[in-house]
């Protein structure tokens, strides 16, 4: 296993755990502050998760510019009549990015149907909301717990449909292996 699968997990079982500790917490006040942790967080091992898949498939020479740029998150230029990757940073869209993955290495689209693909929006949506803030953002247990199910539903299928097995922690579900 790589460190960024290492990380990418242990930031997933970091985020189950705060949904853990908003359950008991028994102050308002507490439960918005695991809850805000637990989202943040389940979204951060998302991306991690799909860095590490992107470095599995980085090796591949024939991958057009393009694709490495969504891959890696990368500018690419013109110069000299040649397409290249630059050092600069070109952000997309976190639904348009595991589209992307899952459907090129893959060979089959998302199922948009899924319940899970429509839990993780809403949970990119509250994510954006925090991150964004503009107002007050309502969030709630079951939105979080909704939330990272999704996260981990996610990674599942892709890693079904990329690798051809179940997300080695899959069985774990929302229960966390930390105690803190």
């Amino acid at each position: 296993m790589s460190q960024v699968d290492t990380f990418s997990q242990s930031l997933l079982e970091e985020a189950k755990r705060f949904l853990e500790k908003a359950k008991s917490e028994s102050r308002q006040s507490g439960q918005t502050a695991y809850l805000h942790a637990a989202l943040l967080l389940g979204f951060a091992a998302l991306e991690a998760h799909l860095n590490s898949v992107a470095d599995d498939f980085s090796h591949r020479k024939e991958l057009p510019i393009l694709e490495q740029s969504i891959l890696f998150e990368k500018r690419f230029t013109l110069d000299n009549g040649k397409l290249s990757l630059t050092k600069g940073l070109k952000m997309y869209r976190l639904e348009d990015r595991i589209q992307f993955i899952y459907r090129r290495f893959s060979g089959k689209p998302i199922n948009k149907q899924a319940k899970w693909w429509a839990n993780l929006k809403q949970g990119i949506r509250l994510r954006n909301e925090l991150i964004h803030a503009k107002q007050h953002p309502t969030i709630s247990k079951k939105s979080v717990e909704q939330s990272l199910q999704a996260i981990l539903d996610a990674i599942r299928a892709m890693y079904r449909a990329i690798y051809n097995r179940d997300y080695p922690f899959a069985r774990r579900a929302l229960t966390s292996q930390l105690d803190f």
